[in-house]
């Protein structure tokens, strides 16, 4: 049985919700695959230690800021964050080696930034001749050693023509660089939309008629989400997914309002509310805007010193191809509704040109590294240099 490790961990949300996705189109590909999850902090930390110590998981800290907006100097923060697993690779490499050697995958998709260096030289050094893949779940790259590692022959799955020539810029095999139409989002995206809008519109205490607003934080939201609420208090129609935040959907409610609002706490149907909405607001994450364009949804994203250094490209992103509005500060959210509502019918259009099928697009990418791994295999030629050709 072929079995493909998908590494992931909590960080944020996006890279789990991308490796759910590919699970389940790498199933739907392949039904004889066996496809696992493997959280990267339960086998760096399997007895749970920095938890007993510090009280709360890596993650969680990470979380905790994204929901509270404190992002200002993150990129600073970063630096030292590479630094420090730079200088515990020895003390990283040891339980990835022993976690290869007991379960041996036959192709291992790296979802995470940051560690890749440690990953692939884990299982090279143990399991030679399996392939090793980072896909990335950002728009492009943030040099140096966020998801792009140089001088390790190995393959990446890239959304966008900027990650391709990043990776390309640093030598890697153009045969090992393969291109999707776009980032990984959840097969719940492309069904078909059913459902009657100005019904449900009615049914939620909405205008039918008036334009709407979906306003999206990731699975934590954020407290930028109260300001927008009260400077569109009187003009604009929102819908507010707070998440796993209760106090902050508590909080929402609690705000005076005359224009329509609706506050939903935790949902995994994110697509049936997208539907119901004109236009996205929200920061300018990867999985997010990827997922409102693939509803038909312009959007406002703001780019400024709080926005988090992997995600300054994605408002680059959006302006370059016309698909809504980039904006200076939620401060003046006002304002940016105002500019997307009078060229409303144009970013739709532009919208309407992005033909995002990653999420079909990458188990044909992995299922043709499989087939070269194999092919080199037979011939004596190790697994890491196979080739495979990109799509078109």
């Amino acid at each position: 049985m072929t079995t493909i490790d998908l590494i992931y961990f909590n960080a944020g949300g996006g890279h789990r919700a991308s490796a759910l996705a590919l699970e389940a189109a790498l199933q739907g590909h392949a039904p004889s695959w066996r496809v696992r999850l493997v959280n990267l902090f339960e086998v760096l930390d399997p007895q749970d230690k920095f938890r007993a110590l510090t009280g709360s998981g890596p993650e969680d800290w990470y979380n905790k800021r994204l929901s509270r907006g404190w992002t200002l100097g993150m990129a600073q923060e970063l630096k030292l964050l590479q630094a420090a697993i730079r200088l515990a690779h020895p003390l990283l490499l040891r339980p990835l080696q022993q976690h290869w050697l007991r379960t041996e995958p036959d192709l291992v998709v790296s979802l995470v930034p940051n560690f890749n260096r440690v990953l692939y030289q884990s299982l090279a050094s143990t399991l030679p001749g399996v392939p090793y893949v980072t896909l990335l779940t950002d728009l492009a790259d943030l040099p140096p050693n966020f998801w792009i590692e140089a001088e390790q022959p190995q393959h990446f799955i890239c959304g966008t023509p900027r990650a391709v020539e990043q990776a390309r810029a640093l030598g890697h095999d153009a045969a090992r660089i393969h291109a999707t139409s776009g980032m990984i989002i959840r097969p719940e995206f492309y069904a078909p939309i059913t459902l009657d809008r100005a019904e449900e519109r009615r049914r939620l205490g909405l205008d039918p008629a008036r334009p709407t607003g979906l306003v999206l934080f990731g699975g934590h939201g954020s407290k930028a989400m109260l300001g927008i609420a009260e400077r569109l208090a009187t003009s604009t129609q929102l819908i507010l997914l707070c998440g796993h935040n209760k106090a902050l959907a508590a909080r929402l409610r609690q705000l005076p309002q005359i224009a329509p609002r609706l506050v939903v706490e935790f949902t995994t149907d994110i697509p049936r509310y997208m539907r119901l909405a004109d236009f996205f607001i929200g920061k300018p994450g990867p999985g997010s805007i990827s997922e409102a364009v693939q509803q038909g949804l312009p959007v406002i994203v703001v780019d400024n010193a709080w926005t988090m250094p992997q995600e300054r490209y994605n408002a680059e992103w959006v302006r370059g191809n016309g698909l809504g509005v980039v904006h200076g500060s939620y401060r003046t959210i006002d304002r940016a509704v105002i500019r997307l509502l009078e060229r409303l019918d144009d970013f739709r259009h532009s919208v309407g040109r992005i033909d995002n099928k990653a999420l079909f697009e990458a188990p044909e990418i992995l299922g043709r590294i499989l087939a070269g791994a194999r092919s080199n295999t037979i011939s004596g030629t190790p697994g890491w240099m196979s080739s495979c050709s990109s799509p078109p």
